[in-house]
């Protein structure tokens, strides 16, 4: 099935913020307002290269333009970049940096820079809260507030590379919110951010806890609107079985793990791509060996690999973060069963590690984020 064009991955709609949107697009839109088609390729460069948040700093559009553009409401003309403001930072003794930004209707939500060698990731939010209400997430406790549009997800980008100083090299949909839950946003981001920020598919990892009948779906849409579906998927078993699975994480009742599985297997055909499994080790819950060799069975023939995650314990919930020595054990396990497996490291340990803590600790303290005219 051929892509779209790339620089149409957005349309021009005009109530829409610029952030999000593609070359052509932009183009369309300054023609729309009485300049140059070339005005949106400056746009372009100004929104993506330079993250620029107001219209009137864009110093290379005519002055009389900027003004004018300034003086209207974003809500009447979508006149506006859409850009989100940053409400509280959070920085770990290594360097992993967490952001708590406002959205322009009094929202909030939580983005991460992770810094190691050589390299940058995003951890991105899909959407403000989570209805899947995971027992160990911080982010579910709270419910579901609403999903986040194209230049919510692409702007939290943007807003680790200014703060960090640094050109993200990976992005994960890991943050806040169900990805499948809020597929068409999630997929117009990836295109941006791969058209007009430059990054490659497969430095991009999507994140999933299952929603039932949607993997297919998933894979053929991403290939619909990218042209081939190149990065990674991460499914989150957390449990070798549905029994424990569904203690675990209460929407796994509609979802058995059978049909979880099946539904990747139907992904790997359509894609061609692997699946990555997380799965996080709770202390004396799912981390024994027995629990590794029952995960194993489950993925016998599977094209996959597991990335087994440490706990990061939240005040809400009692359960216990793994031993080193209960993780080594874990790990060696499904290695001698010919399973591929990696360990996460834990980082930001001191700075509300576990997604949705930062935005639980400070939503009472914090007053409410007015609508900004970035």
């Amino acid at each position: 099935m051929a892509a779209a064009p790339a620089a149409e991955a957005c349309s021009s709609n005009p109530g829409r913020p610029l952030l999000g949107q593609g070359v052509q697009a932009l183009e369309r839109w300054a023609v729309s307002h009485g300049q140059a088609a070339f005005r949106g390729r400056q746009l372009h460069d100004w929104i993506y290269a330079k993250g620029v948040r107001r219209l009137a700093d864009i110093s290379v559009l005519p002055k009389a333009f900027r003004q004018e553009l300034e003086a209207q409401p974003p809500e009447a003309a979508g006149d506006w970049i859409g850009r989100s403001r940053e409400l509280h930072r959070s920085i770990a003794r290594d360097g992993t940096t967490k952001l708590l930004l406002g959205t322009h209707d009094g929202l909030s939500l939580e983005t991460v820079g992770i810094p190691a060698e050589g390299r940058l990731t995003v951890c991105v939010s899909s959407q403000v809260g989570c209805p899947m209400a995971c027992r160990f997430c911080a982010t579910g406790k709270g419910g579901l507030q609403r999903s986040l549009a194209t230049h919510e997800i692409v702007d939290q980008v943007l807003a680790v590379r200014e703060v960090m100083d640094q050109r993200p090299s990976h992005v994960v949909f890991m943050g806040m919110g169900e990805p499948l839950l809020n597929i068409e946003a999630v997929l117009e981001a990836i295109d941006c951010l791969c058209t007009d920020l430059g990054m490659a598919q497969r430095q991009i990892t999507v994140s999933t806890v299952g929603v039932p009948h949607t993997l297919p779906t998933l894979a053929e849409r991403a290939l619909a609107r990218l042209g081939r579906a190149q990065f990674t998927l991460a499914v989150s078993l957390h449990a070798p079985d549905q029994r424990l699975r569904q203690e675990l994480i209460p929407t796994a009742h509609a979802y058995p793990i059978e049909a979880l599985l099946e539904d990747c297997r139907r992904y790997v055909a359509i894609t061609g791509r692997r699946v990555s499994f997380e799965y996080i080790l709770l202390g004396g819950l799912n981390d024994q060996p027995v629990h590794a060799r029952a995960l194993a069975r489950q993925l016998r023939g599977f094209q996959s690999h597991v990335n087994l995650i440490p706990y990061n314990p939240i005040v809400e919930e009692e359960f216990q973060r793994p031993t080193p020595q209960a993780v080594e054990a874990f790990r060696r396990s499904l290695q001698e069963q010919h399973v591929a497996v990696s360990v996460r490291a834990s980082r930001g340990l001191d700075a509300d590690a576990a997604c949705g803590q930062l935005r639980r600790r400070l939503e009472a303290t914090l007053e409410p984020a007015l609508p900004s005219r970035s």
